[in-house]
């Protein structure tokens, strides 16, 4: 019979007793002595965060406990991020970077040491946040992960014909080859030999690897019929007396004064397309280039999302995206395609639903492979069940929604071997139907007891109720947050008065009554990616909810279906950019009314009022903070001592509207400056109108002047539905518009689309939360299931019918939060 000494009773993380004991023959003088004892090295079991004042922290001071989960809540904007991102995480990063040598250390982000007094107790931080995967064109699921890799490896191993190595499958890799003189050593003496090289590569080279080609209408781009001094081009920045306009009337390789459908063969060639070429154009050394490279270059090459409306509205216009036709989309030459797995290609394969290639997978039965099988096999199975298993490898990157995007990135993890790790998640219910919310909570809670610290920020209840420990953040949002209200288990919040607490069982209840639609959108033959020629008719006038599991066809139905006509705008989740100088005054255009206001009222100019242009503090530049460059070690960031921080020269300042001069106004709250631009001497209706619709969506706690670099993924959705409500359309089209929100705000969302219906707009939103399906006039329910499995209209009609018949699973989930 044997005997366990040492034992604490302290309970593990899945519930049972964990037992410790002295280290065996252990002589360290930091160990303690005595059967019961702990070692010392087992007491380090929280993180401890004192005086925390990143961003609206005030002086936060928390313990979390190690290896358990941990659930941060409050209200958006009162600090979670702030305290897990920006300080937990990044402290961890920074002191895992400084292990490393200097100059390694160079080519890593410098990254500063939080405004925090004490953190101690930190381990590795693993972040799975919900940034979008970069937008390449060549970036797809499969390059994201290393699913392609190894699948490049299978096929260059078993596919018949043999064409090669690993790269003759890589869409990313050019056919190139070359041959020339070396010189080369030999026994004391120098010899030329001549060489080549080959490299196969499985690129096509029409679309390079892309998979679409981009034409230019070159209508859109000229008026054929005038000439160039009489206004021919057509494209913006390109206007007569400018210099890209005088770049072409003054090279002197086209006729100026003759119309462009008279140019001989050779001038056309030179103004559509000939190569970069210096020349001495009025009097000044430049570089001359066809109007299409140099359109492409200029224009087609930034992302779209971060172009001007009048330029991403000539893009719409001007530019065709068709499939390649040499390859027919699948980015990869004819030989990649020819080579063959039991009559299975590469192109086959990544087009295939990534829960199907699993099963093709595991049916391959070749020794000679068994541990990339193995692993393919494993990353794959990943996919399948984190719920991606719709998906194919193909998949670009750019197209995956927040949620899918985080879910891809935790397919590494899962599989770790890695313990006594942190791991922190951004939200990561974010685009999850009720119905795989479990299946998350279930993947959480097997890296806690994998032995690993699991952080959560999150809103749903479903997610906190698992939780072993909630900080509630708040009171309210902005400077009215940043304090801890509550720090406890579940069953404390419930009773804790918190803002969180209060709301933590509400269900929303079906409405009595619904509107009556007053038209119908119709879309007929819909077969976008999954979808299975969909009959539906979208009502009109009222708001419309589309839902159904992740991956059943609800965006394909939204985006490729419904004609983006004058009177549809959409609300997507696509990230909105800016720098640090950005901010929600100059991203909603409400500066520009402001600064004519002070301009009119003290009678100089409005550029004055801009902290990027002439009224900008000369010693800072306008940043408000001066930078010093530490080389390798991390960079400083000071407060500018001659503007204080202001950002504007100090002859701005004194220049005032209303009593308050700009900076005064940037450091307003939306609800300040909403009652400041209402009424009096200020009384803007311009500017009055941008702030009530920043109040609309929930964002009166902002400050004007806060950077859009310190704001959540939520508050920037939010932010930019505000700027998309100006708008003039008759139907808005909202993509998961309660992403981020906390319980409390969905009520003023839910408010705000009411009132959208009210004015005589249409509303259609696709949304996963229940509390907007049951106060929807009518759901569109796609399914069954997600991929090949979904891409069905399951259910048309009301919440109540829904509830009524639970016919799908949205019905059942939809009928156990309403309490029926």
């Amino acid at each position: 019979m044997s005997t366990t000494t040492g034992t604490t009773g302290k309970t593990g993380p899945t519930g049972t007793t964990r037992t410790k004991g002295p280290a065996k023959g252990s002589r360290t003088a930091g160990a303690t002595t005595g059967a019961s004892a702990e070692h010392v090295a087992d007491s380090h079991d929280l993180i401890r965060v004192h005086g925390a004042r990143e961003n609206n922290l005030k002086d936060v001071s928390v313990e979390i406990p190690k290896r358990r989960l941990t659930v941060f809540t409050g209200v958006s904007g009162s600090g979670k991020s702030s305290l897990v991102f920006d300080t937990i995480a990044a402290e961890s990063q920074r002191l895992i970077n400084e292990t490393y040598s200097a100059f390694v250390q160079g080519f890593m982000p410098t990254l500063a040491r939080p405004e925090v007094d004490v953190l101690d107790g930190l381990t590795t931080v693993i972040t799975v946040d919900q940034q979008r995967m970069g937008a390449d064109p060549r970036s797809t699921v499969g390059t994201a992960t290393d699913a392609n890799a190894m699948l490049r490896i299978l096929f260059s191993r078993l596919a018949r014909p043999h064409i090669g190595g690993p790269k003759a499958f890589s869409f990313n890799v050019a056919s190139i080859s070359g041959a020339g003189a070396v010189t080369v050593e030999r026994g004391g003496q120098k010899v030329k030999e001549r060489r080549s090289f080959s490299i196969t590569g499985g690129m096509c080279p029409r679309c390079e690897g892309r998979g679409a080609v981009t034409d230019l209408d070159l209508t859109q781009l000229y008026d054929d019929s005038k000439s160039l001094n009489e206004g021919a081009l057509t494209v913006p920045g390109y206007k007569s007396g400018g210099w890209n306009h005088r770049l072409y009337t003054e090279s002197g390789l086209v006729d100026p004064d003759k119309p462009i459908r008279a140019y001989t063969k050779r001038e056309l060639q030179d103004f559509l397309y000939r190569e970069p070429t210096r020349m001495k154009i009025a009097g000044i050394n430049m570089t001359y280039e066809g109007l299409v490279p140099r359109i492409q270059k200029s224009m087609l090459a930034k992302d779209k999302e971060a172009m001007q409306p009048h330029i991403r509205e000539f893009v719409d216009r001007a530019v065709t995206f068709t499939t390649c036709p040499d390859c027919e989309g699948t980015r990869l030459t004819a030989a990649a395609r020819s080579a063959k797995i039991g009559g299975v290609s590469i192109a086959d394969a990544c087009a295939m639903q990534i829960s199907d290639l699993a099963a093709w997978v595991r049916g391959l039965d070749e020794p000679s492979v068994a541990p990339l099988l193995s692993a393919l096999g494993q990353t794959l199975d990943s996919f399948v069940e984190i719920g991606l298993g719709y998906l194919s490898l193909d998949r670009p990157a750019g197209t995956l929604s927040g949620g899918e995007a985080q879910r891809t990135k935790m397919i590494r993890h899962l599989g770790s071997s890695l313990t006594d790790v942190t791991y922190v998640f951004d939200e990561p219910t974010t685009g999850l139907h009720p119905h795989d919310v479990q299946r998350m909570n279930d993947l959480l809670l097997r890296l806690r007891d994998k032995g690993n610290t699991v952080l959560v920020v999150e809103h749903k209840p479903e997610v906190v109720a698992i939780a072993d420990h909630v900080v509630d953040l708040g009171p309210g949002a902005g400077t009215a947050g940043g304090t801890v209200c509550f720090e406890g288990t579940v069953e404390g919040l419930r009773g804790s008065g918190t803002v969180t607490g209060r709301h933590f069982d509400d269900r929303a209840a079906l409405k009595d009554s619904v509107r009556e639609p007053t038209g119908t959108l119709e879309i007929r033959g819909a077969n976008a990616h999954n979808l299975r020629d969909v009959d539906v008719d979208l009502p009109l006038g009222v708001l419309c909810v589309i839902t159904g599991v992740a991956g059943s066809g609800k965006s394909s139905l939204v985006r490729g279906s419904i004609p983006a006509s004058q009177g549809v705008v959409f609300v997507d989740q696509a990230p909105i950019r800016g720098s640090r100088r950005s901010n929600p005054a100059t991203y909603t255009g409400l500066l520009e009314p402001i600064r004519k206001a002070f301009a009119k009222a003290n009678g100089v100019k409005p550029a004055l009022f801009s902290a990027n242009s002439e009224g900008a503090c000369p010693t800072c530049n306008g940043a408000g903070v001066i930078y010093t460059d530490l080389a390798m070690m991390a960079g400083v960031s000071t407060t500018c001592e001659e503007c204080e921080g202001k950002r504007f020269d100090a002859s701005v300042l004194e220049y005032h509207l209303g009593g308050r001069d700009i900076s005064e106004v940037l450091a307003m709250s939306v609800t300040e400056a909403e009652e400041f631009f209402g009424s009096g001497e200020a009384r803007t209706p311009a500017a009055h109108a941008v702030l009530g619709r920043l109040a609309d969506v929930g964002l009166g706690y902002l400050t004007l002047g806060q950077p859009l670099t310190t704001l959540s993924g939520g508050e920037r959705q939010r932010l930019k539905l505000a700027t998309h409500m100006a708008d003039k359309g008759g139907v808005y089209v909202l993509d998961e518009p309660t992403a981020g929100l906390h319980l409390a705000d969905v009520e003023q969302l839910l408010g705000l689309l009411d009132r959208l219906v009210d004015a005589g707009k249409s509303v259609i939103v696709v949304e996963h939360h229940q509390a907007v399906m049951a106060h929807a006039d009518w759901i569109v329910d796609l399914g069954p299931g997600a991929g090949h499995d979904g891409g069905r209209v399951v259910f048309e009609g009301t919440p109540t019918d829904l509830v009524t018949s639970r016919t799908t699973l949205t019905g059942e989930h939809l009928a156990a939060y309403v309490g029926r």
